[in-house]
This record gives C-alpha cells, sequence and structure tokens, in this order.
C-alpha cells in the first residue's frame, strides 16, 4: 500500500488521485474487538479507503487495517478540553504520549497521518486565548513531524472555532454537522477559503437516526458524499461506523450515529453509500488552453507536458511565441506539433494573449502562464464551474510547487504573489491571468485585453471591466495550477517592480479604484495562500457571550503562505522579513516614485489586568451555559459581537469557560474584569 500525500487541493498516492472516503471508529466501550478481520472486510465493501481514530492505535490495528487496504489516522488522545496552560501537565502529557506512539508505529505502512486535536471547546480556546491555542496546536504538530516527517499531520476543528486552523498542518479538516444540502454545500465552499492552499478534509458527518430516522441518515451520507465531491473536497469522514460509542468513561446510548447498530446489524445508510457517487463527464463546449511565452524555453515543456495529461478530451492547446530570442518557439514546433504554434512580433502579455483568443476556436478561453502546470482535472473543474450560467469567468488558485531551494522557498511565503479576491465565498472581483477561463462572448464584448500592459497589470483591469460591463467573475477552488515562484530574491523584486509599474498604468486607466496614497481599493477578500488563522491583532466575531456557532477572524486579506517544513530556520525568517519589508516599499517607487511606511496593524486595545479569577466545582455537571442563564436573569448584560468576555454589570466583565473532564462532574473558570463583587463566587457556586 503506497504512502498517501498531498496533491495541490486534493490527497493522491503515487501517481494516482484519492477522494480519500473514510470513517471513524471507536473508541468503543471495553476498548478494541479482539479481531479486525470482519469490521474492516465489512468497512472496505462499503467503498471506505481510510478510517478516523481517536486515539493511536495499535499494531494489531495496523496489521489488520494494512491487509485490507485500509489507511489509518490515529488521534492524540489528551486533555485539550482542560485548561493546559494553568496546568501545564496536561500538554506535557500529551506531547510524550505522541513522540512515544510515532516512535513505536511511524514505519507501519498502514500509518497515513495523525490529528493532534479535535474540537477543543470554543469557551476553553476564548479562556485561554485563541493565538496561544493555536500555537499549542501548532508545537504538536511540528513535534509530530520531527518524529515522523512522513505522515501527515491535522488538528480536527469545527466550525465554533474557525480561526483556530493550525499554519503548519497537511491539510485543513473540519467536523460539520449540517442537516440540509444546501446549507453543507456553502459552507465546503467557506472551507476552501479558510483552508488557503491546502486540501480540505471533512473529518466528520452523520446523522443521528435515532432522532432524524434510519431512512434520513442514509439519504444524507449519500448527498454529502455527492456534494463533499462536486464541491471539490479532498475527502470525507462518516461518522460514526457503530452506534457503540464511548466519550471518555461513558458509554453514549441516546447517540445513534452509527452505519451499523449496537448489534452489528446494518442500518439502510451502509449499502446507500456504498453505491457509486461519480458524477459522469458530459460533452461540453471546447475550452482553448491559451498559453503565452517569451524567452520561455526552460519553462514551456513543463507547461505543455503538464497541458498534454489534462484528463478533459474537450479542449485545444495554443501557444503564442511574443518575439522570444531563445528558440522557444523551434522547441514548441518540434516537440509539441499538437499544439497550435502563433508567432508574433514582441508586442506584450495583452497582445499575445489577444492574438491568441483571435487563433483559437473555442467557446471558452482558458488562460495560463509558462511558468505554471496546471493540474490534470484543471479543464474539467473549470468546466463544472460554468455550467449553471452563473458565471461567465472563473478561475482557481495557483499554488507553489514544492521548492526546490531556501530562495525559492523564501520567495513562495513572501507577499505579492498572484492573488484572486472575493467578493464572498463564491464569487470574485479578481482572478489572476495565470487561471483564468472566460466566455469568448464575454471576452470579445469588452475588447478583450488592453494592449497597453505588457507584462503585468492586464489581468486586473480585465476583471474590473469585466464587472463594469456587468458580468461574473467565479471561483472553483479544485482548478488549480502549479506556479513556479522566482528562483531567487533579486528576480522576485525585480518582479515586484514590474507589478509596481503595472499599477502606475493602472492608475491612470481606473483612479476611482486607488486610494490617495495609490493602494488599490478591493471590496472583497485577499487570499494569499495561507490558512485564515487568528494572530495577535485579529479581531474575531464570537457572537454574544461566545455562542455564535460559525465564529470567524474579522479581516479584509488572508495570511501569508509558511516557510516549508523543510526550509523553516532562523536564517530562511530573517530572509522573508526582509522581503516583507522591501516588497511593498520596491513596489511604491515603481508606482508613485515614493517609499511609503508601511502602516503598522491596528492593536486593538488589550482588556484591562482581570481583578481575579475563580473556580466553581459542580458535582451534576453544570456548565457555563446554566451560569450564564442564570446572571441574565439577574440582570447581567450580554457581551457584544466581538467582545472577549460574557456578561457585564456596572463596569464589572466576566468571562467563564467550562472544562470537559472525565465523569460527570464539571469545573467552570471565571475571570473578572472590574470591581469585585462580594458574594458573587457563593451566588454561582448556589446555582
Amino acid at each position: 500500500m503506497q504512502a498517501l500525500r498531498t496533491d495541490g487541493k486534493f490527497f493522491r498516492a503515487g501517481e494516482d488521485r484519492v477522494h480519500l472516503r473514510a470513517v471513524t471508529y471507536g473508541p468503543f466501550p471495553g476498548g478494541w474487538p479482539e479481531s479486525f478481520g470482519e469490521d474492516f472486510s465489512r468497512i472496505v465493501a462499503a467503498g471506505f479507503r481510510a478510517l478516523r481514530l481517536y486515539e493511536m492505535p495499535t499494531i494489531a490495528l495496523l496489521d489488520a487495517a494494512l491487509d485490507h487496504g485500509l489507511w489509518v489516522f490515529g488521534g492524540l488522545k489528551w486533555a485539550g478540553g482542560m485548561d493546559f496552560v494553568r496546568e501545564p501537565v496536561h500538554l506535557s502529557g500529551a506531547r510524550v504520549s505522541l513522540v512515544s506512539a510515532l516512535k513505536a508505529l511511524k514505519e507501519h505502512r498502514a500509518l497515513a497521518g495523525v490529528y493532534v486535536g479535535n474540537e477543543i471547546p470554543a469557551d476553553l480556546v476564548r479562556w485561554i486565548g485563541p493565538v496561544r491555542v493555536r500555537e499549542t496546536i501548532e508545537s504538536l504538530i511540528d513535534l509530530g513531524r520531527s518524529v515522523a516527517p512522513d505522515l501527515l499531520f491535522a488538528y480536527g476543528n469545527y466550525p465554533s472555532t474557525e480561526y483556530l486552523e493550525p499554519g503548519n498542518a497537511d491539510f485543513t479538516a473540519f467536523n460539520v454537522y449540517l442537516e440540509e444540502e444546501a446549507a453543507f454545500r456553502r459552507y465546503l465552499r467557506r472551507l476552501h477559503h479558510i483552508a488557503g492552499d491546502r486540501p480540505v478534509m471533512i473529518s466528520e458527518f452523520g446523522l443521528d437516526s435515532r432522532r432524524n430516522g434510519l431512512s434520513a441518515q442514509a439519504a444524507a451520507l449519500v448527498w454529502a458524499g455527492r456534494a463533499a465531491r462536486e464541491e471539490e473536497v479532498a475527502g470525507l469522514t462518516i461518522y460514526a461506523w457503530s452506534d457503540r460509542w464511548q466519550n471518555g468513561e461513558t458509554e453514549m446510548l441516546d447517540w445513534d450515529f452509527g452505519l451499523v447498530d449496537r448489534t452489528g446489524h446494518p442500518k439502510p445508510a451502509l449499502s446507500a453509500i456504498s453505491e457509486s457517487e461519480v458524477r459522469e463527464s458530459k460533452p461540453g463546449v471546447l475550452f482553448s488552453v491559451i498559453i503565452c511565452t517569451r524567452n520561455g524555453v526552460d519553462r514551456i515543456s513543463s507547461c505543455l507536458a503538464a497541458v498534454n495529461r489534462m484528463t478533459d478530451p474537450w479542449f485545444e492547446t495554443v501557444v503564442v511565441d511574443d518575439g522570444s530570442i531563445d528558440g522557444t518557439a523551434d522547441l514548441v514546433a518540434e516537440r509539441f506539433p499538437w499544439a497550435k504554434l502563433v508567432r508574433l512580433p514582441h508586442g506584450g502579455l495583452s497582445v499575445a494573449r489577444n492574438a491568441g483568443a483571435a487563433a483559437s476556436t473555442g467557446e471558452v478561453l482558458a488562460f495560463t502562464d509558462d511558468d505554471c502546470e496546471p493540474d490534470r482535472e484543471w479543464v474539467t473543474r473549470l468546466r463544472r464551474a460554468f455550467e449553471d450560467g452563473r458565471f461567465q469567468a472563473v478561475g482557481g488558485p495557483n499554488l507553489p510547487p514544492p521548492a526546490r531551494f531556501l530562495a525559492e522557498a523564501v520567495v513562495s511565503a513572501a507577499p505579492g504573489a498572484p492573488s484572486h479576491v472575493m467578493l464572498d465565498d463564491e464569487e470574485a472581483e479578481h482572478l489572476p491571468g495565470c487561471n483564468l477561463a472566460v466566455t469568448r462572448k464575454a471576452f470579445e464584448e469588452i475588447g478583450g485585453f488592453d494592449a497597453i500592459f505588457h507584462t503585468a497589470g492586464d489581468d486586473v483591469d480585465f476583471c474590473w471591466r469585466l464587472r463594469t460591463a456587468g458580468f461574473r467573475l467565479g471561483f472553483a477552488p479544485g482548478a488549480f495550477v502549479w506556479h513556479w515562484r522566482r528562483p531567487s530574491l533579486r528576480s522576485f523584486l525585480r518582479q515586484q517592480r514590474g507589478y509596481g509599474e503595472a499599477e502606475r498604468l493602472l492608475l491612470d486607466r481606473h483612479p476611482q479604484r486607488f486610494t490617495p496614497n495609490g493602494d488599490a481599493i478591493w471590496n472583497g477578500f485577499v487570499y494569499n495562500g495561507g490558512p485564515l488563522r487568528v494572530t495577535g491583532g485579529s479581531v474575531i466575531y464570537h457572537g454574544p457571550m461566545g455562542m455564535a456557532g460559525y465564529q470567524s477572524v474579522v479581516s479584509g486579506m488572508m495570511p501569508l503562505r509558511g516557510i516549508e517544513p523543510r526550509f523553516d530556520s532562523t536564517g530562511s525568517r530573517m530572509l522573508l522579513s526582509l522581503l516583507i519589508r522591501l516588497q511593498p516599499r520596491v513596489r511604491s517607487w515603481a508606482r508613485r516614485r515614493t517609499f511609503f511606511s508601511t502602516p503598522q496593524a491596528q492593536r486593538h486595545r488589550a482588556e484591562d489586568e482581570p481583578v481575579h479569577e475563580f473556580e466553581i466545582w459542580s458535582e451534576i455537571g453544570r456548565t457555563r451555559t446554566d451560569f450564564l442563564k442564570h446572571l441574565l436573569a439577574a440582570g447581567w448584560r450580554s457581551s457584544g459581537e466581538n467582545d472577549c468576555w460574557d456578561v457585564e454589570r456596572h463596569g464589572t466583565r466576566l468571562l467563564l469557560a467550562t472544562e470537559l473532564g472525565a465523569g460527570t462532574g464539571r469545573r467552570t473558570r471565571v475571570r473578572v474584569w472590574g470591581k469585585r463583587l462580594q458574594g458573587l463566587e457563593q451566588e454561582l457556586a448556589g446555582v
């Protein structure tokens, strides 16, 4: 069995792309079964290829999984529901457990990866501090990767802590429970933008058959599987294999999420999900893949080889040589005779793109660059985004390939790369020209690309004119191209100077779209490739009293990508810091002949130091929800949507968090700002 790897926005094993169908397995009352063979045979027969566990597997389980061709994702079992900062023994124990398990299991071919945590409660995250919790998750991933660098690492996140995405995970994993297909699909589209460049894995999805019925459970699992594929998610994990399920020391007897019941008998859902969910490709309109090149003899072969591997049968390829003097055109004619070659005197990128459109015959024009390598399913996934007729232009991500050396890794993490700008989770404001498809009708109606743009800026102008003409731009998250970044710091800064010069032309053409300082005005969200995550200056939408079901960072720009782990060092971080300082200044000088001082990120006022903290122990399991209901009834006022406290009265503010320990008893921690109120502890203890 080949190792599982990430492949852009998806997974692969060897050269084969894998849509990862997984099912959660355990924990069971009484521990693992004596034999795994019967369960695993049924799991494979249902079409699953992987198991997700909530503890680290045994050798016996991995051996059985290997025999049945199943990948296994272990789970680090630790007290993530406790305040592991004030009681560091919990985190220390997690580190020891992770290292010891990985040393024993990392060589096993069935072990694909590890979830280092699962759904740290939102109230506890607010209590400890979101940045600190995220950094803790990242530290566990770093530790695991240092022991087992060939495994995949992730954190089982959920909508109430969207902002906790670790920056160093191999894929974004979310537990999502939505009972309507339309809502589920909308959230999958959102998750692609939370994930940035990396794959999205639904790490839990299920429906309780006790409350909803057996037929409803079966139907939900079928449409979820179909939606996961069509919304370009890398995998879907069904929760759970069996109704037999244990949470801590308690067997859960009032939930029935399993595909088999407590006696092992199959439910209708088991046979329902065994059916094929793949939507067959239909004959479609012809696409014209247009690649413009100038002196690209070192790049064009890789680009065209990637195009030749694309699986969609309904496209043609047009290569436009923009006056190359290095033999590029001759190489294309000799080695790639299936591509239509257009030779031009040097006239610039926009002229070349317009010539490619004129020489093509397709109804949709798909543009990419000679330093890009389109994914094998690029055209197929672009095609699907055009099918319902809502969008007249569509694009997808442009991802940096794995760096070959340090400078490339640093440049890939630097600001200034081509980025898409999203108005919402589906509609774009801007799509980079290296991954941009447009209907011929829309292209011709706005007159194509403006010939004044020679090397850059043409795509920004083009998208702005499309939108002004009333056309809509869509986004296909799985339609990605590998886009090589500049191989040196000098060439990167030269590129940024070129971008600045192009922005000077854009200023003349579209002055209303720029600030007085010369910065472009975007109505949408700028995506820089990194996962959406909380940082020191972030504002988080928590909802009143931190109870919103979907809590996220309030921001207008995604974080940058991180430096690849194998190149991450003090030296590479220093180089990246240098580029972060130089990039906007070089671009500004080329645009307006001024160096501007990068504005400091606005720091939000920290709350005053809390007066004190105390704890409430409830033997019968009362939680913060019970205490907050009591406080509201007593005249306390709810917090606002972005506040870091829960309730307030007469200038005193409270934050509450309930820990999730073993047994039925619960400890709730209370933090107090402002006046210390006599009798508050006794009042809450008596609730």
